[in-house]
């Protein structure tokens, strides 16, 4: 039994993805490790955002992660890949289950991104702001 992380999905949630992640690949011979922890490890890695050999030793080991990280990362015909498809479906079934719409109304825009607008009335100055004029 493995510690459980704020990144993993519940055993249910994952029953709804299991034959999309199954069907990624021939089956040729029986998997050493269980499908839901080395989804755990791949959701775990895409959250904190840590190498791969950084992953906790309670995941199965790392080369098996990202042999599957690899084949579920590849894009199909139209562009998108199988776990783009897979986080969708969770995201989806979540909020209809919240009783949500299944897309979302909103986007926030990360105001490092974006200057300020030409009708903004109030404009101050920061003088260790960095522009390249």
């Amino acid at each position: 039994m493995r510690k459980e992380y704020p990144s993993d999905i519940t055993r249910e949630q994952f029953e709804k993805i299991r034959k999309d992640l199954e069907g990624a690949k021939k089956k040729t011979h029986p998997r050493k490790y269980d499908l839901y922890d080395i989804f755990c490890a791949v959701l775990y890695m895409l959250k904190e955002g840590c190498t791969w050999r950084a992953l906790p030793h309670d995941y199965p080991n790392w080369q098996n992660v990202r042999y599957h990280y690899d084949i579920w990362t590849k894009p199909d015909e139209n562009g998108i890949s199988l776990i783009d498809r897979i986080l969708r479906k969770l995201v989806e079934t979540e909020r209809q289950k919240n009783e949500r719409s299944s897309k979302t109304t909103m986007i926030i825009v990360d105001s490092k991104s974006i200057q300020n607008a030409d009708t903004a009335e109030n404009k101050g100055y920061d003088a260790g702001k960095k522009l390249l004029e």
